[in-house]
């Protein structure tokens, strides 16, 4: 491999001569390889990163601290990474020491190469244009860092909202579907009362739906960001009206509602924004997660279980039991609400890590909550398509549930008084019939009376119990 030699502060080092990144990413990619995922494993966060640097040129240029050349082949290679070009580049691994110091420098080292070839200068050639002289102008990793985490969660959780949309709408349309096939509900486990399929398919619906809002009101506090605050939030090494010129044009190009923060002091160390964001992500994984139990226990059997509903076959179930189909979509999905779970305890104690001006765990908060997002981005895809759009009534199943069911007796209450109802429960439960059957036997109603109570679909609504 042809290689370049840069410099910096600890000496010389090699770098590969084709590479659009430097000397400071060579350091980060021989010291960090822990979770051997790197930043371009999130375009969001490397788009984030370009429109601060943008933004960030654009001010100085405006303040004339920046030559207006520089400025424009930064700001046009920034474009450039913004609509997706060199994003291989960003190496550096997601989880690294120095409080994101080697992902700015991976940004800015990346812009300055290609901003230098804009101007017709090779790789490397950094008295034209510096990383840190000219694309870090104005900045510190401590303020360009987590405004481009601020604004990367909110870009990642655009595709998130929209599979949740899509798999509600699914959900919805089985709803509707069913809306007609009586079921037997239950709590603890054990037989309740009558209600419909598509009841227990809107209620999951509704229930998933309800994050929607969540999610916009915690991408609402990501808005405040801390551009300008340079190393702790005072504001060193900026010329007089830069943070305002920053943080206008950063909302310009993004498209985002950013603002600075009343305090940047205070908001160079708080991460109480990333932590409400997690629990949102672990509030939905949750909700998703018991979605997905409820489908597993609802589709079991196929002979022996509830089998009130029956998933698409996606592959073999075992490699010992023929003919043995396992729930594996919803099963990926568990596993998925668990990791999102644990992942938001990460967040939790590197938040409450931080010491004095600055939280140097910052990047494990990054990689959590990006991970986080997409890993529940793709359950959610692959729930619906994979598994809710194929999913069909097992229709006899149902009916032979509410006939054979004791909790229809709850209907009778108001009818035969709750000790009448105790006693009939209880012996169809130790002989097997039905609680028609016994009520009819001791004469406690006549057929017709009994048919309209215990009609399951009387049961369906208060309205209709009431009349």
């Amino acid at each position: 491999m042809m290689m370049r030699v840069e410099h910096d502060l600890l000496g010389d080092l090699e770098v590969p001569r084709d590479a659009w990144y430097g000397i400071q990413t060579q350091r980060a990619l021989n010291n960090f390889s822990i979770t051997g995922v790197p930043i371009s494993h999130f375009p969001a966060f490397i788009r984030a990163l370009a429109m601060v640097k943008s933004s960030a040129a654009w001010a100085n240029r405006e303040l004339g601290v920046l030559e207006g050349r520089k400025a424009d082949a930064i700001m046009a290679a920034c474009e450039d990474i913004i609509q997706g070009q060199l994003h291989d580049q960003f190496v550096v691994d997601l989880i690294q020491g120095g409080a994101g110091t080697s992902t700015n420098m991976n940004a800015n080292e990346v812009i300055a190469n290609l901003a230098l070839e804009k101007l017709g200068h090779a790789k490397g050639e950094y008295q034209h244009l510096h990383p840190n002289d000219d694309v870090n102008r104005s900045q510190s990793t401590n303020d360009a860092y987590p405004t481009a985490v601020n604004l990367a969660v909110q870009f990642a959780a655009e595709p998130l909202e929209q599979s949740i949309l899509s798999l509600i709408a699914s959900l919805e349309r089985k709803g509707v579907a069913f809306a007609d096939i009586v079921k037997m509900g239950r709590t603890q486990m054990q037989d309740a009362v009558p209600m419909t399929l598509g009841q227990e398919f809107e209620a999951f619906a509704v229930n998933l739906r309800e994050d929607i809002d969540r999610l916009h009101e915690a991408s609402r506090l990501l808005c405040e960001v801390n551009l300008g605050g340079t190393a702790i939030g005072t504001g060193i090494n900026t010329p007089a009206g830069y943070q305002a010129l920053a943080v206008s044009r950063l909302a310009e190009i993004s498209g985002k509602p950013i603002v600075s923060a009343s305090n940047l002091v205070e908001a160079s160390s708080d991460m109480g924004a990333f932590v409400m964001f997690s629990g949102i992500l672990k509030r939905f994984a949750i909700k998703l997660g018991k979605m997905c139990n409820d489908l597993r226990l609802l589709s079991s059997g196929p002979r022996t279980g509830l089998a009130e509903i029956h998933l698409p076959p996606m592959q073999p179930g075992s490699s010992i039991m023929p003919g043995k189909v396992n729930p594996v979509i919803p099963e990926a999905v568990n596993q998925t609400a668990y990791q999102v779970i644990a992942s938001d305890l990460a967040v939790t104690l590197a938040a409450e890590a931080g010491q004095l001006q600055l939280n140097a765990m910052e990047p494990l908060i990054v990689y959590n909550l990006l991970n986080s997002i997409k890993m529940l981005t793709s359950a959610c895809r692959m729930l619906e398509e994979r598994c809710i759009e194929g999913i069909e009534a097992n229709r006899e199943q149902c009916e032979r549930h509410v006939d054979n069911s004791i909790g229809i007796i709850t209907a009778l209450v108001p009818h035969i008084g709750y000790a009448n109802s105790t006693r009939i429960a209880s012996r169809a439960l130790q002989s097997g019939s039905t609680v028609r059957e016994l009520v009819l036997a001791e004469n406690l109603m006549d057929e017709e009376q009994l048919d309209a109570i215990l009609s399951p679909r009387a049961m369906l609504s208060p309205a209709v119990l009431a009349s």
